[in-house]
Parts: structure tokens; C-alpha cells; sequence
């Protein structure tokens, strides 16, 4: 578990560097990044959603799941299929559920209000990716490991499934500047930043689209995807039609947003 823990901080660490050095040399918009008001906030709810996490869960997703492999639990236990073609289902069956978890943070009511703390940031780079309220990271947790102990996946299926889970977001809300034939040829196999852009739109329209957070065939299958914004990635207002003060990203403020 200390070796899971360290590889992911490791390929997190890396990407948040390789990301904040693309958005500075290669932007995709000119828009000013407002760090020193941002950051702190963003940030700082990583750092609560992790005291939290680590306090309420005695066992998280990867561990659960070499558990399960263990005493065989689950359904491809159960089933004992191949370990490559079960650890292959099982990364596609758990993007696909969190595709799900995402359209539902957007339709249920109490779930949309502590969702819309993402939402609410303003400007969208690499950070926004890590701001989510510690309640929804709890229940994401919960979503997660209940998703493990029925499905049986290989630990090593789990593992690069959480690295999938914690690089591409982060890349995905990048400022960062693709050629846009790559961009085209990329989002086939990938939620590209400008896919993944429209969704951050204070259109409501546009915000319920394009829900995946690492591959895009979910918003193809089930008809959630649009291609481009309507007014433009240069034209379109991202964030929230409230909570667009100044104030609202300091991080006293983002934990009451969901009760606000």
C-alpha cells in the first residue's frame, strides 16, 4: 500500500508539473490565471478531502480490491476470467460508472449543490481538476469502493485505474494549447481540454454535456457529447451564473458553497 500510495503521488506530481509548464509556455486561452487568488483555495481542499478521507475509510480502493481478489468477492472472481481481459473490463466498466456518477451530480439536487463547488471556479486550469468539496470526495470514495467489492477487479486494474483517474482530469482542465487536427485525432481515445472546456460553460446546456473525465466514448454512446461551444472557447463564460465574486474562492467560502 505504501508503494501504491508512492507510484501515484509520483505520476500526480509529475503531471502537475508538465501541466503548469505547458499552461505557461503554451496556453490555449490568454486569459489571466489568477493563481495567487485561486490556488490557495483549490488546493487547500485537497489537503481537507484527504484529512477527511484518510480519518473516515480504513481501506481505499486499491487495498479493497486485492481484498476481494484474496477472498473472491466480486463478480469477475467469481467468474474467473483471465486476469488481463478482466483487469481491461474492469478500468472500461469503472470510467464508464464514474461517467454515470457525473450526470448524476448534475441531476440530483443535493448532489448538484455540492458538485457546483467545481463548477463555480471561474477561470479553468489544471487546479480546477482537484477542487471538489470533501463531501463529494466522500461519497465518491464510497461510489468507488462499493463499485470494487461488486465488480472483483484485478488491484492492479484499481491501481491504473486511479492514476488514469488522477492524470487525465488534471489534463483534461489544463489552459493548454493543442493543435486542433491533434486535438480532433486525440479526442477519439481521450476527453481532450477543449471536449472537456464546453462542459465548464455557464450555459447549462452546454454544462450537461460531455461528462467524461477520461474516455469519450460514454458522451458519444448515451448522447451527451457536443463538439464546440456555441459562442466560441474565445467567447464562452466559464463557471457559474453565481458565486462569481472574488471572495467565493477562498476556501472557508468553497466549503459552504453546497449550504450557501
Amino acid at each position: 500500500m505504501n508503494q501504491e500510495a508512492l507510484l501515484r503521488l509520483t505520476v500526480f506530481l509529475c503531471v502537475v508539473l508538465a501541466l503548469a509548464l505547458w499552461e505557461v509556455l503554451v496556453p490555449r486561452l490568454p486569459r489571466p490565471a489568477e493563481r495567487r487568488l485561486r490556488w490557495p483555495g483549490n488546493l487547500g481542499l485537497v489537503v481537507v478531502s484527504t484529512l477527511l478521507i484518510r480519518l473516515v475509510f480504513p481501506i481505499l480502493p486499491v487495498g479493497l480490491a486485492a481484498l476481494a481478489q484474496a477472498r473472491g468477492w466480486g463478480l469477475m472472481n467469481a467468474l474467473a476470467a483471465p486476469p488481463w481481459a478482466a483487469g481491461l473490463c474492469a478500468i472500461l466498466l469503472l470510467d464508464c460508472a464514474i461517467y454515470w456518477q457525473h450526470v448524476a451530480s448534475h441531476r440530483w439536487r443535493w448532489f448538484w449543490r455540492l458538485h457546483r463547488v467545481h463548477h463555480a471556479d471561474t477561470v479553468l486550469d489544471l487546479t480546477t481538476a482537484v477542487r471538489f468539496h470533501p463531501l463529494e470526495m466522500l461519497l465518491s470514495l464510497t461510489y468507488k469502493l462499493a463499485l470494487v467489492l461488486v465488480l472483483g477487479p484485478p488491484a492492479w486494474a484499481v491501481l491504473a485505474f486511479e492514476i488514469l483517474l488522477n492524470a487525465l482530469p488534471l489534463f483534461n482542465h489544463a489552459n493548454v494549447g493543442l493543435p486542433l487536427p491533434l486535438d480532433r485525432a486525440l479526442r477519439r481515445v481521450l476527453v481532450t481540454p477543449d471536449m472537456h472546456r464546453v462542459h465548464h460553460s455557464t450555459d447549462m446546456r452546454e454544462a450537461n454535456t460531455n461528462f467524461g473525465f477520461c474516455f469519450p466514448w460514454w458522451d458519444r454512446l448515451f448522447a451527451s457529447y457536443q463538439d464546440q461551444p456555441a459562442l466560441g472557447h474565445q467567447g464562452m463564460t466559464i463557471g457559474l451564473a453565481i458565486f462569481r465574486a472574488p471572495t467565493e474562492a477562498r476556501l472557508w467560502r468553497m466549503l459552504r458553497m453546497p449550504f450557501a
